[in-house]
């Protein structure tokens, strides 16, 4: 019985080292870019997503679906489903400007302060005032919701220099924390069981204080830098702070009362940090236009973006119960807030059938196109044609062929079955366009019948010539180098007597010959590297 002649199976070549790390695959996922310009063009001076709530279960579609920007004398709230202005917050004075807009975690109650030093509560959805404290004599510039525990509670900081609690139903504040020396320009609640009683502050008098409301109004830690302090970010362990200075970045550990690290990865000052990818990585946007993503384990810089004006701000928005990545929003000192949108699954496929599309409308294609969707969707009827027929009564449904459709072979792969090894060799060698694998396979194949050299002999000058190239293209691999030195062995074995008859051939074998030697020194050079790494790491 006459046994089908199986197709060669492709060689699968050993991973090499990717061209793009997992982290910077992630990051470059957040495309379909939109540009939102504000109003007057307005630099976005802070946007900010409401924190998720301690019970899942309390987690409401207002609460999700909305972030609030705020540039000017305005407050937008966005929708992170559409990314489109759901309403405007406009309600201070003329000469007035919003600053550090935030959402309740219950996505109902609005929060920011002013130049004039006032400080409102919004109903989102009425548009409102719930309330107005004026205790603060000059511009608040952070306002905060608790992240949790009570819905009432809030922080303040100003340029006059205090840090304040708040609750909602009261009139004046609960708590005022004193002993900055300038103004105070950014502030955050800690994470952790007493978050509603510990709050960090940033001041321009170059401190980092950690307040604890039920000790008075002295700050409980106070850290000391070289330079003002324009963000601060408590890690959600509570044991570990961020702090903006200059254009380096320190991290602070709390229980020990020191620095731990200091990244200097910006040529400018830095101006907000976020958590992304559930407190695993942070951001931080500078002036020099760069936002940078750091791993919080050994704080290295895993991936990048970069924009066409200063960033003053950035967030990172979540969706869902889980709260995963879902935008990237950056505001620019230029009025304009840029938001890339991370897709997945179905989003994928229609956002490129769109591009398709758009493409096609620009060059003129369109009936190409529509004929070629048509054409597919043809063949897909086809295919499921009859599939869900099972039989009626005592019929029998015979299988067809297991195999399917028996793929005809490439003409390299007939010439190798027939016995023709040199004509297969050309073939692949001199294909358009060329295919790396299928040389390997090809090559592979032909040492396991022992016919490479075969394959290789006999040869002019025409003929050795793309053979000598693929082979200086391929020998620095370290992944192929016990395939390309039998091939440069034999290549040498039979054709080392006419070396000096064709300049082109010498040509190929003296850059062979410097690429075989800078490759061996680069060989010793990491055996070296590994001997010392292994005399380092043998005392642990």
């Amino acid at each position: 019985m006459a046994v089908p002649v199986e197709r060669l199976q492709p060689l699968k070549l050993p991973p090499g080292p990717a061209p793009l790390t997992t982290d910077q695959r992630y990051w470059r996922s957040f495309k379909s870019q939109q540009l939102v310009p504000t109003p007057h063009s307005s630099p976005v001076t802070h946007i900010s997503f409401p924190s998720a709530p301690s019970n899942p279960l309390a987690l409401t579609t207002a609460s999700t679906d909305t972030f609030a920007v705020t540039s000017g004398a305005r407050i937008q709230i966005f929708s992170s489903r559409t990314r489109r202005l759901l309403r405007a917050i406009t309600r201070f004075g003329p000469d007035d400007h919003a600053y550090s807009g935030s959402i309740r975690r219950d996505g109902r109650v609005l929060i920011a302060g002013s130049e004039s030093g006032a400080i409102q509560a919004f109903d989102i959805n009425s548009r409102a005032i719930l309330k107005t404290w004026r205790e603060h004599k000059q511009p608040v510039w952070v306002t905060k919701w608790c992240p949790q525990g009570d819905l009432t509670a809030a922080m303040s900081c100003s340029d006059d220099r205090t840090v304040r609690l708040w609750d909602l139903p009261s009139e004046e504040s609960q708590w005022t924390g004193v002993g900055h020396g300038d103004y105070v320009r950014c502030g955050e609640f800690m994470p952790g069981q007493g978050s509603g009683n510990l709050l960090v502050s940033g001041s321009y008098d170059q401190t980092v204080r950690l307040w604890d409301s039920r000790a008075g109004a002295k700050a409980a830690m106070i850290f000391q830098h070289a330079s003002t302090v324009e963000s601060v970010l408590p890690m959600p362990g509570g044991t570990t702070l961020l702090a903006a200075v200059d254009n380096q970045i320190n991290v602070l550990d709390l229980v020990a009362a020191k620095p731990l690290e200091r990244l200097q990865n910006h040529q400018k000052t830095v101006t907000s940090l976020c958590l992304a990818s559930n407190g695993t990585r942070v951001l931080s946007g500078a002036l020099d236009g760069h936002v940078k993503v750091f791993e919080t384990m050994n704080w290295s810089v895993v991936a990048g973006l970069k924009y066409s004006s200063p960033v003053l701000s950035l967030c990172v928005v979540g969706a869902g119960v889980s709260r995963e990545d879902r935008h990237l929003a950056v505001g620019l000192h230029s009025g304009v807030m840029s938001i890339r949108t991370r897709l997945s699954g179905q989003q994928k496929v229609q956002a490129r059938e769109k591009e398709k599309e758009i493409k096609a409308l620009i060059e003129g294609t369109t009936e190409q196109l529509d004929r070629k969707k048509s054409k597919r969707r043809k063949k897909q009827e086809r295919i499921l044609r009859g599939k869900d027929f099972t039989g009626e009564g005592v019929d029998i449904v015979i299988d067809g062929n297991s195999r399917g459709k028996v793929k005809k072979g490439t003409p390299w792969e007939k010439a190798l079955r027939e016995g023709r090894y040199a004509s297969a060799l050309d073939l692949v060698i001199n294909a358009q366009p060329h295919s790396k694998q299928n040389t390997l396979t090809l090559i592979t194949a032909l040492r396991h019948r022992s016919a490479l050299r075969t394959a290789l002999k006999g040869r002019n000058e025409e003929e050795l010539e793309p053979i000598l190239k693929w082979l200086n293209k391929i020998v620095k691999d370290p992944r192929h180098i016990k395939l390309t030195s039998d091939v440069g062995f034999l290549i040498l074995d039979l054709y080392a007597q006419h070396l000096g008859e064709a300049p082109m051939i010498d040509k190929l074998v003296k850059k062979l010959h410097t690429a075989v030697r800078s490759s061996a020194e680069y060989s010793q050079q990491a055996h070296s590297t590994l001997g010392m790494l292994d005399l380092l790491t043998a005392g642990t």
